[in-house]
């Protein structure tokens, strides 16, 4: 984590050398001097990765550049903000100079060398040291890493299928040599299934030589050759002192003429399979290789063509039944016991080694209602209290991800447990706080979803839902990995979670605290009443379930409290006016507010560093005075309802004119048709998603030869579009769109397109399908209208998601040809159409249909798709399930 923190100071000490020089006049010679000399912490910090497991003297090196990075970043943030302040204040007054207090630069400039002194202090005296250390007394914990599971054989729940699902993989399939992998989270039961599929006696009938081997983190080539010839009973005194090679060559002659099974337990790297796979040799015996890992990119290297199995987590009932056969043997659990046991149970969520672990504390002590009761009320605190059997297994993946995925995972720590966690959200979060740095022109934000589809990957991070085009919508982190991650993060100064709040308690709030990022999940209202002092805070995070409104009196705690604050998500409190106290936090980067605003004032233009502006507002209408044209750090505007944008001030236009000044922006939502002037639209040739609401009749009307829809053809980056059509107070229908534009004039990499309250006719829908890139159609409430739809062929060549709400439609006339690949088809309250077109059970790629409150007639259709489905999968013509969801249901 200190590698984020020093790469991130970097960044910002660069960008004020280079773009607000003005606001460090007279000390931008030492800033020039602290960025030399942190850029070589920066190499020193790289250099020094491998050694920090093995050393305690590196870690708290490391720890010491950790204070030193933070002073140095409240040093120069403070700064900046005062010169801020005194330049407004110059602006609206006398005009002085910014830096006429003299004895400010000099304290300040005192300070910027004293922590210069500091880090040259680390470097010379104690770099020379950890570079030079080849010998020293190293920690132990690698030794304990390398130690295999304790498995138990007995008392195994949960496992009868999946083992059944691995033993027909490994004894059925091609005659080549084949590798079958099982991943999941650690603790999740990858070694006992294992173990179980191991021992069965199908397996030992099946292959005539079985080995088992364990891996792990820390791996020598020879131990795992010489733990596999062991295994074979192959193992003698002259084998001892042979070669790696030499040992993998006579592994390979011993296996060739045999069927084999071979497990590879605990697999971290895809170097380590590399490692060892030539001592396997590939003949047509129908040998099997059974891998366990708990990251999917390894499974995937080391077979391809085979999806790896994924372990899930144990149901609630599994995981009652597994406490009770851990903490009663063979005894029933007494009836007063059973409520507060299942509790226990389902608190696990799901995670075997979390349920094995609670069930030893269960054994200790004596079997009380109390004491039950105490364990029922934090199950993730008393699992914690026995770090050597759990969450030291748990960390064992932290620890081995690579630096900029750590300040990623620990992040989660900001989040309630049990929170769905929107991924939009999670990555801007991410690029805010600045986890994510530029590599070449890649996104910042594609670059941040490639990390959490890494996490995901490594069974670190759960996908809870995936968005129509196949990407994660939204995240979750298992409670015990999230308890890792508060730990760790508490730790390293790096978060503090205050899920309860006591007035008269210090430990409440963060006044005395060091923690950059404070996340109030509870009681928010009796903290900011409190009049907390956050001085080092950097983040302020509110999740509160139930909205709370802030008194007028206290809308200025985020400025008083927090003034140096970079991420402010505010969500969850209501303001009964627009915070003007948050113009003035000229740090903010990132900031979500909910109230009755109808304004976004123009001195939020002021905020040179901001990225995301999230403002849901409780009026209709929202009109934005701020010049976002001058916020050149601007990535993401949302805001709900109708928002009015304006292009640049006429009188300042010429400084806008630069065709790569507005090259950030990359979300607009959602904004007046008005709105949409080649003066606005022309200034985001890199948008990527657009929401237009309002009277859509304005886009299409033709005004000298032209129409306003025209300026969205040249947005070639524009991937999701928009359309709501709004014309309150007059009903829809008293402001019909004619028809669309023709398919030519949509932007042409569009692939999601949601059109709301259009009142189209259905043979409109033909301009749709034409357009080339397509992938996802959501017809919200009314969007078309008629009793018929007859797509045209050649259309819809890549259409893959298509929802439909209320509508008028009664028939729906297509075949298979029309969308060869659709995958999923939803209807929401089309309570007149009659059938779902049999034709769609062509579609071989159709995987998942939903109806809700459909016709009985419609329904009927549904189910006769879904037998013809099932016939098909049942003759080997489809490779994948049919997914049936009906609403209510009628059987």
């Amino acid at each position: 984590m200190t590698d984020a923190v020093v790469e991130f100071l970097l960044s910002n000490l660069k960008e004020l050398l280079l773009y607000h020089s003005d606001l460090i006049y007279g000390l931008k010679d030492q800033v020039e001097s602290l960025h030399k000399d942190l850029s070589l912490m920066k190499a020193f910090l790289k250099d020094s990765r491998e050694k920090r497991n093995e050393f305690e003297y590196v870690r708290e090196v490391v720890r010491q550049i950790t204070d030193v990075a933070y002073e140095a970043e409240d040093i120069i943030d403070t700064f900046v903000v005062n010169a801020a302040m005194q330049k407004s204040r110059s602006r609206m007054g006398r005009m002085i100079h910014v830096f006429d207090n003299a004895s400010l630069l000099r304290n300040v400039g005192r300070q910027i060398e004293s922590i210069r002194a500091k880090v040259k202090e680390i470097y010379d005296k104690k770099m020379f040291g950890i570079v030079s250390m080849s010998g020293g007394e190293p920690s132990r914990r690698s030794a304990r890493e390398k130690r295999p599971p304790v498995v138990e054989e007995a008392n195994v729940v949960g496992f009868d299928e999946e083992a059944k699902t691995i033993i027909h993989r490994l004894t059925e399939g091609p005659e080549h040599l084949e590798v079958v992998s099982v991943i999941g989270m650690g603790g999740l039961g990858k070694t006992t299934l294992a173990r179980k599929v191991y021992v069965d006696p199908s397996i030992e009938y099946h292959f005539y030589l079985r080995a088992w081997v364990y891996v792990s983190q820390e791996y020598s080539r020879r131990e795992v050759f010489r733990g596999i010839l062991e295994s074979l009973g192959l193992m003698n005194n002259q084998m001892l002192n042979m070669s790696d090679d030499w040992l993998a060559e006579e592994l390979c002659r011993h296996l060739r003429n045999n069927r084999y099974l071979i497990v590879i337990d605990d697999v971290w790297t895809r170097e380590a399979w590399d490692d060892i796979r030539m001592a396997f040799p590939n003949t047509d015996l129908a040998s099997r290789i059974l891998l366990t890992s708990r990251n999917r990119e390894v499974a995937l290297h080391a077979n391809a063509d085979s999806a790896p199995h994924n372990l899930r987590f144990l149901t609630v009932d599994e995981s009652w039944e597994l406490l009770c056969r851990k903490t009663f043997r063979k005894e029933r659990c007494p009836p007063e016991l059973e409520d507060l046991g299942r509790q226990i149970a389902r608190k696990c969520y799901g995670l075997p080694l979390a349920i094995v672990v609670i069930s030893g504390l269960l054994l200790k002590r004596e079997k009380t209602h109390d004491w039950w009761k105490k364990v029922a009320d934090s199950v993730s605190t008393h699992v914690a209290k026995d770090p050597k059997q759990c969450m030291d297994v748990l960390a064992l993946s932290y620890k081995h991800l690579p630096e900029h995925l750590k300040v990623c995972f620990i992040y989660f720590g900001i989040f309630p447990e049990d929170y769905e966690i929107p991924v939009w959200k999670l990555l801007r979060l991410w690029v805010a706080e600045g986890f994510v740095q530029e590599s070449g022109q890649e996104c910042l934000e594609d670059l941040a979803e490639e990390y959490l589809e890494d996490l995901v990957d490594r069974n670190l991070i759960l996908v809870a839902t995936k968005r129509a085009n196949g990407r994660i919508k939204t995240c979750r982190i298992h409670d015990m990995l999230r308890d890792l991650c508060v730990k760790e993060s508490a730790e390293q100064k790096f978060l503090q979670v205050i899920k309860g709040f006591a007035p008269n308690c210090p430990s409440s709030t963060s006044t005395q605290s060091y923690h950059r990022r404070l996340c109030i999940h509870s009681n928010v209202l009796e903290f900011i009443s409190s009049k907390p002092v956050g001085p080092h805070v950097r983040s302020f995070l509110c999740f509160v379930l139930e909205e709370k409104h802030v008194p007028r009196q206290h809308t200025s705690f985020i400025l008083d409290a927090f003034g140096l604050v970079r991420v402010l998500d505010l969500r969850s409190i209501s303001f009964s006016r627009f915070p003007n106290e948050i113009v003035q936090l000229v740090h903010l980067r990132f900031i979500a507010l909910f109230g009755n605003f109808k304004i976004l004032p123009a001195t939020i233009s002021n905020l040179w560093n901001l990225q995301t502006i999230i403002v849901r507002t409780t009026c209709r209408e929202l009109n934005i005075l701020a010049d976002i044209w001058k916020m050149l750090q601007l990535r993401h505007l949302h805001t709900s309802g109708i928002s009015f944008l304006n292009g640049p001030p006429s009188q300042t236009r010429k400084n806008y004119e630069d065709p790569f000044v507005r090259r950030n922006i990359l979300t607009i939502s959602t904004i007046s048709p008005d709105s949409c002037t080649e003066n606005i639209l022309a200034r985001t040739p890199n948008l990527r998603k657009l929401g237009i609401r309002g009277k859509l009749i304005t886009l299409v009307e033709e005004k000298g030869g032209s129409t306003m829809f025209d300026i969205l053809a040249k947005l070639d980056r524009l991937e999701s579009l928009k359309l709501l059509n709004d014309a309150f107070p007059l009903d829809p229908s008293r402001c019909i769109i004619p028809g669309l534009p023709p398919s030519y004039k949509f932007p042409p990499n569009l692939k999601k397109i949601t059109l709301s309250d259009t009142l189209l006719d259905w043979d409109h829908m033909s301009t749709l399908g034409m357009l080339p890139n397509l992938e996802v159609l959501k017809l919200k409430d009314y969007a078309f209208k008629g009793s018929r739809w007859e797509p045209l062929d050649g259309g819809f060549r890549l259409l893959r998601v298509l929802k439909i709400g209320r509508t008028d439609l009664i028939w729906w006339d297509a075949s298979g040809h029309h969308f060869p690949r659709l995958q999923c088809v939803v209807f929401r309250h089309c309570s007149s159409l009659e059938a779902i077109p049999s034709g769609l059970a062509e579609v071989s790629a159709l995987q998942n249909m939903e109806l809700h409150w459909p016709k009985p007639t419609a329904a009927y259709s549904a189910r006769l798709i879904q037998r013809q489905k099932l016939q098909m999968q049942q003759l080997g013509l489809l490779n994948t399930a049919f997914k049936l969801f009906i609403y209510p249901p009628d059987v």
